[in-house]
C-alpha cells in the first residue's frame, strides 16, 4: 500500500483486494453444492424405495440424512456466504482484507470441517441433535475457524476507509456474533472419549436449547447472510440504490430481534411450558412483518430495470430467490399458530416448507451471487445465457414438484392420523396405512429433486466453462483517502451516526439477541420442574444405555417421535400424553421432528423381543409396505461393553443417580440382561446363544425400555 497527500491534507492510499480467497470459496461453493444434491437426492429415492439404502451400514438414509443436512447448510451455503462476503466486504470498506494468512486458515480449516463431517457421519458418530450432530472434537474447530473468521471480518473493518458501514454489512455483523453464540451454547457436552460425548442438558432442557439453536441457524445462517448479501448483489447487479434506507433500518432491527424468540414453535403441544409455546407462536407470527419488509426491499429495488429479470441470469435467479423467501416467510409464521401445527407437525409438509426456503431461496439466491462473481473474478463473459435459462426453469420446475408432493403429502398423513370415526376409534389404526399412501408423493419428490440437482449439474457446467474462457489477475489497484477520525457528518440522524461506531453496533446486535434467549432459555434450566427426579422414572439399565447409543448413531430419531402430544388421536393410537418427568435421564432427548414410523414413546412391551428381533432384520416381512432399512449389520457388530464404564461414569456427572456399585457391575449386569433377552429369543424363535454379545441385543433393549415407567405418572389433560 502506498500513500500520498492530497490537497485536504488527507492521504491518498493505494491498495488491492484479495479476490483469491474469494475464488476459492466459489469453487467450494460449487463442488460442495453438487455432493449435498446428490446427497439430498439418493435420500429421496431411499424414502421412496428402501432398496436404495444398499443393505450397507454408511448408505442408509439414518446415516445419509445428516450428511445430507450439513453439506446443504454448513458446506454448500457456508461457502457461499464466506465468498460473498469476503468479497462485499472488502468493497464495502475499501480495504483488503484484514490478514491473508487468517483467510487462507478460515478456508483450509472450513474444508477441513467439512471433510470430518464426510468421515464421521456416515459412520455413525454423531450426537444426535439435528444440525448439531457433529462430535465434540468437531466442534471445537468450528468455534476456533469462526474466531478466525470475525477477527478478519472485524480486523478489515479497523481498517475500513469508509466511515460508515453499509447495511449489507450489519446483517454480516449479526450472523457472525449470533452463530458463535448458538454454536458455543448448543454444543456443551461432556466427552465419554475421543468421538463421544453426551449433551449436558436432558429431555426438556435439551428441547428447548436444540431447537433455540435449530430454528435460530436457519435463522442467522440461511436468512442473515443472504439479506446481507442481497442488499450487496442486487443493486449493484440492477446498478441502482436500494429502494429505502428507513425500511431497512426496521427490516434489521426487528428482524435480528424477533427471530431469536421463534424457536420453540418447534415444540408445539409437546411439555414444554405453556408460556414459552405461546411465546414462540407469537413472535413467530410476529416475524412475518419484518421477513416481507425485506422482501419488499429487494423487489423494489428491481423497479424499472424488470426487462434486465428477464434475460440477466444474476437477477433473474435473485428475483425468483426473493420471491420463494416471501412464500417461505408467510408459510413458516403460519405453520406457528397452533392449530395449524397440530396438522402439519410431524408430517412431510414440514420438509416441503424446508426446501421451498432451502432450495428457492438460498439455492437460486447462490446461483445469482455466481452468475455474478464468476464474471469478475475470471474477467470473462457468462458462457451461456441459454443454459442459464434451462438451468433456471428445470429448478423452478423440480422445486415446485417437490413443494406440492410434500403439501399432498403432509396434508394425507394428518388427516388420517387424525381420522375418529363415530364410535371414538381410530380410522386407520395401523400407521403403515398412511405409509402406503404416501409412498407416490415421495416418488414425485424424488423426480423433482433429480431435476433440481440437473440444474445445479447444468450451472457447473456453465460456471466452468465461463472462468476457464477467462483468466484471473489480483493486480488491479485502488486508490482511496484513508479514515478521517476527526470527521463527523453534519445533522446526521442517530442511526447514521452509529453506523459509524461498527464496535458499538456488534454490542447493540449481541444485546438484541440476547434478550430473547436468555428469556426463553434461562428459567427453564434453572427451574427444578424440569430437572427433577422421580421414583417412577427410571435411569436406563447399563444396556440399555449401550442400545439407546445404538439407536442415536443410526438416525432412528430422523423417522420416529418419542413424544405423544396430548390429542385425542395420538392418545388413543400411541397411549397416555408425554411428562417431562419421563425425559429427565435423556441426554440428549429424541423427540425428534418426523414421523415417517410411528412414535415409540410407549413402544416398550407392546410387542415381543422376537418381534423387534425380526423386525431390525426383515422389516417388510413383519409389516408389509414398511419402507424401513434393513439392519443386518446389527446382528454382526459386538456390543461396546468396554465403554460402559466411562459412559456411566459421565452420566453420573450429568445428574442421572448411577451409584459406584452399579458403575462397577455395568458390564457384568448388561451382560445378564442382554443374556436374559436371547434366552427369550431362543425360547420363542430358537436365536442361538451367541447373540447375547451383538448389537441389536441393546437396542432391543432399549427400545423395550420406552415408555414402561410413565404408568405412575399423574394423567395429562387431552386437548380435543
Amino acid at each position: 500500500m502506498s500513500t500520498a497527500k492530497s490537497n485536504s491534507g488527507r492521504r491518498l492510499e493505494s491498495f488491492s483486494y484479495d479476490d483469491q480467497i474469494v475464488r476459492w470459496f466459489v469453487i467450494a461453493t460449487v463442488i460442495w453444492g453438487a455432493v449435498a444434491m446428490l446427497l439430498g437426492v439418493t435420500i429421496a429415492f431411499q424414502m421412496a424405495e428402501w432398496k436404495v439404502n444398499l443393505g450397507l451400514p454408511w448408505t442408509t438414509f439414518g446415516r445419509l440424512r445428516p450428511l445430507h443436512t450439513n453439506a446443504a447448510i454448513f458446506a454448500f451455503c457456508g461457502n457461499a456466504i464466506f465468498a460473498g462476503i469476503y468479497y462485499s466486504h472488502q468493497r464495502l470498506l475499501k480495504a483488503r482484507l484484514f490478514n491473508d494468512a487468517l483467510s487462507k486458515i478460515h478456508f483450509f480449516g472450513w474444508q477441513l470441517i467439512i471433510v470430518s463431517a464426510a468421515l464421521t457421519l456416515p459412520f455413525g458418530i454423531t450426537t444426535g441433535k439435528e444440525y448439531a450432530e457433529l462430535e465434540w472434537p468437531i466442534d471445537i474447530l468450528i468455534t476456533l475457524i469462526w474466531v478466525v473468521f470475525a477477527v478478519n471480518f472485524f480486523g478489515t473493518i479497523f481498517k475500513r476507509r469508509e466511515r460508515h458501514i453499509y447495511v449489507a454489512i450489519w446483517f454480516y455483523i449479526a450472523t457472525i456474533i449470533t452463530v458463535a453464540v448458538l454454536h458455543i451454547v448448543n454444543s456443551l457436552e461432556l466427552p465419554v472419549s475421543f468421538l463421544k460425548s453426551y449433551s449436558i442438558y436432558s429431555g426438556v432442557q435439551d428441547a428447548l436449547v436444540q431447537w433455540w439453536y435449530g430454528h435460530n441457524a436457519v435463522a442467522f445462517f440461511l436468512t442473515t447472510p443472504f439479506l446481507g448479501l442481497m442488499y450487496f448483489f442486487i443493486p449493484k447487479a440492477a446498478n441502482r440504490p436500494v429502494y429505502s434506507y428507513r425500511l431497512s433500518i426496521i427490516h434489521f432491527w426487528s428482524l435480528v430481534f424477533i427471530y431469536i424468540w421463534a424457536g420453540p414453535h418447534h415444540l408445539l403441544y409437546t411439555t414444554l411450558p405453556e408460556w414459552a409455546q405461546t411465546l414462540g407462536m407469537v413472535f413467530s407470527v410476529a416475524l412475518w412483518m419484518p421477513s416481507w419488509g425485506g422482501m419488499i426491499n429487494g423487489l423494489m429495488t428491481l423497479r424499472g430495470v424488470w426487462h434486465k429479470v428477464r434475460t440477466e441470469p444474476t437477477l433473474r435467479f435473485m428475483a425468483t430467490a426473493l420471491t420463494f423467501y416471501g412464500m417461505s416467510t408467510f408459510e413458516g409464521p403460519l405453520l406457528s399458530i397452533k392449530s395449524v401445527n397440530a396438522i402439519a407437525h410431524f408430517t412431510d409438509w414440514i420438509p416441503g416448507h424446508v426446501h421451498s426456503g432451502t432450495i428457492g431461496w438460498n439455492y437460486m439466491f447462490i446461483a445469482g451471487i455466481l452468475y455474478y462473481l464468476v464474471p469478475k473474478l475470471w474477467n470473462a463473459e457468462v458462457y451461456s445465457k441459454r443454459l442459464a435459462n434451462i438451468q433456471f426453469w428445470t429448478a423452478t420446475i423440480g422445486l415446485v414438484l417437490y413443494i406440492i408432493s410434500m403439501w399432498v403429502a403432509g396434508v394425507t398423513q394428518s388427516l388420517m392420523w387424525r381420522a375418529i370415526d363415530e364410535t371414538g376409534k381410530l380410522v386407520y389404526p395401523n400407521f403403515i396405512e398412511t405409509v402406503v399412501r404416501i409412498v407416490p408423493m415421495y416418488w414425485v419428490r424424488a423426480v423433482g429433486g433429480t431435476l433440481v440437482f440437473t440444474s445445479f449439474l447444468v450451472m457447473l457446467y456453465n460456471l466452468y466453462k465461463t472462468a476457464k474462457s477467462g483468466k484471473t489477475s489480483d493486480s488491479e489497484v485502488f486508490e482511496a483517502y484513508a479514515l478521517d477520525e476527526s470527521s463527523i457528518e453534519k445533522n446526521a440522524s442517530k442511526h447514521r451516526s452509529l453506523e459509524g461506531m461498527p464496535y458499538l453496533f456488534a454490542v447493540l446486535s449481541l444485546i438484541a439477541i440476547l434478550v430473547g434467549s436468555a428469556i426463553e432459555l434461562v428459567p427453564s434450566i434453572i427451574s427444578k420442574q424440569y430437572i427433577a427426579k422421580f421414583d417412577a422414572v427410571k435411569p436406563y439399565t447399563p444396556l440399555e444405555l449401550l442400545g439407546r447409543d445404538v439407536y442415536i448413531r443410526e438416525g432412528c430419531y430422523l423417522c420416529h417421535s418419542q413424544t405423544v402430544r396430548p390429542m385425542t388421536h395420538e392418545v388413543l393410537r400411541y397411549g397416555k400424553a408425554s411428562e417431562a418427568a419421563e425425559f429427565v435421564y435423556d441426554h440428549p432427548f429424541q423427540w425428534g421432528s418426523k414421523r415417517t414410523g410411528p412414535d415409540l414413546a410407549r413402544v416398550g412391551g407392546k410387542y415381543s423381543n422376537l418381534w423387534h428381533y425380526r423386525h431390525f432384520a426383515k422389516p417388510q416381512e413383519v409389516t408389509a409396505g414398511s419402507i424401513m432399512p434393513r439392519y443386518g449389520w446389527l446382528f454382526e457388530g459386538k456390543t461396546d461393553y468396554a465403554s460402559l464404564p466411562k459412559k456411566m461414569e459421565v452420566m453420573q456427572k450429568l445428574g442421572v443417580p448411577y451409584s459406584q456399585e452399579e458403575i462397577a457391575n455395568g458390564i457384568q449386569n448388561a451382560q445378564a440382561q442382554a443374556k436374559t433377552i436371547v434366552t427369550d429369543l431362543g425360547e420363542a424363535g430358537g436365536v442361538k446363544v451367541e447373540m447375547e454379545n451383538r448389537e441389536v441385543i441393546s437396542l432391543i433393549a432399549y427400545i423395550q425400555r420406552l415408555g414402561v415407567d410413565y404408568g405412575s405418572l399423574p394423567e395429562p389433560e387431552v386437548q380435543q
